[in-house]
């Protein structure tokens, strides 16, 4: 097995024509977040919330007898939409992304499942033939079988596997039925260059919960604004004190804790980026490894299997560099979204 790309049988394109219909259609990561925000069923449902919101805004600055409130309500329900599209354009690229990479990566990990059930074939052919040569026991053999077994089982689960993740992308793709997709393996992420001061000026102006909360403190603080004259019972206006004060509460509460959630994100990119370092390393010394093996084994001081057994370490180790690669991206994704902006480059 021996596949550099992924080939799913997925829904054709919209915007692609009879000739891509037979031909299969490639997606990149960059095409598949682009589809997404283009016509996935949360951002379209946004999209119409916002443009709802929007027009009810002009309706109500058009009437000159609409009260203070219920302007300041439609301005609110503007702010509070608009945010939240972004959020979700923010939200499905994370998923989008996520899903992606796992769909991706199947043709490597299935590559490397199937070298490990060689290697344990392998593996137990010699225990077997050193059992019949009176230096190994039954239980060498019995454990060499458990571990293939084993190997096949990860094998086919893998397989199994690929299905399901292909269904899933397919899903937040919004695609239709009928076409063969071919995944390219994703582009090098882009290096966190934002400072995190910078993702936290403004923050309380891109998240929706924050949005919604500052809106809440606005809108109590005008009741009270408003209750606050001589022809009001004394009791509303200190009912719109404490609500006032309650909504500034929830207020302060919801900043803290996405100021913590944007902390943590952070430091999780950073973390991803030296990991994908340390993956690196790894490989290169598997490599190393490998070539020493294969050395020795010309040299007549290893045996075939040895060259074989450090193949697939060294196939482990480059899976691990990709993985560790598609850590970075989701990383970035989720700091994209607690930040309320993006630092992927891929969502428009």
């Amino acid at each position: 097995m021996n596949r550099t790309l992924i080939h799913l049988t997925l829904p054709l394109l919209a915007a692609a024509g009879p000739a891509s219909a037979q031909s299969g259609t490639r997606l990149t990561l960059e095409a598949a977040v682009t589809r997404a925000q283009d016509s996935g069923t949360d951002i379209t449902s946004a999209r119409a919330n916002l443009q709802k919101a929007q027009a009810n805004l002009r309706a109500v600055r058009a009437d000159p007898t609409t009260p203070i409130t219920s302007l300041t309500q439609a301005e609110h329900d503007v702010a509070g939409q608009t945010a939240t599209l972004s959020a979700t354009k923010l939200s499905v690229a994370q998923t989008v992304i996520s899903q992606y990479l796992a769909a991706s990566d199947t043709a490597a990990r299935l590559e490397l499942a199937a070298a490990q059930v060689t290697l344990s074939e392998r593996q137990l052919k010699i225990a077997q033939a050193r059992l019949a040569a009176r230096v190994a026991t039954a239980l060498d053999v019995s454990r060499a079988q458990n571990a293939l077994n084993s190997d096949r089982q990860d094998l086919q689960s893998a397989r199994d596997q690929q299905p399901v993740l292909e269904a899933q992308l397919a899903r937040s793709l919004n695609l239709p039925a009928g076409t063969d997709l071919t995944l390219s393996g994703p582009p090098a992420p882009p290096k966190l260059s934002v400072t995190l001061a910078a993702l936290q000026a403004g923050l309380e102006k891109r998240l929706p919960a924050l949005v919604q909360a500052a809106n809440g403190a606005a809108f109590a603080a005008l009741q009270v604004k408003l209750a606050d004259n001589d022809y009001t019972p004394r009791r509303t206006l200190e009912d719109a004190r404490i609500s006032a004060q309650n909504a500034q509460r929830s207020l302060d509460d919801a900043s803290r804790s996405a100021a913590t959630q944007l902390r943590d994100a952070y430091r999780a990119a950073q973390d991803a980026q030296e990991r994908v370092t340390l993956a690196r390393e790894g490989l290169a010394n598997a490599q190393t490894s490998l070539t020493q093996a294969q050395a020795r084994l010309k040299a007549g001081t290893a045996a075939a299997v040895d060259v074989q057994q450090a193949q697939v370490q060294a196939q482990q180790a480059a899976l691990n560099v990709t993985q560790a690669t598609g850590t970075v991206w989701k990383a970035l994704a989720a700091l994209g979204s607690a930040a309320g902006l993006d630092v992927t480059g891929l969502v428009k």
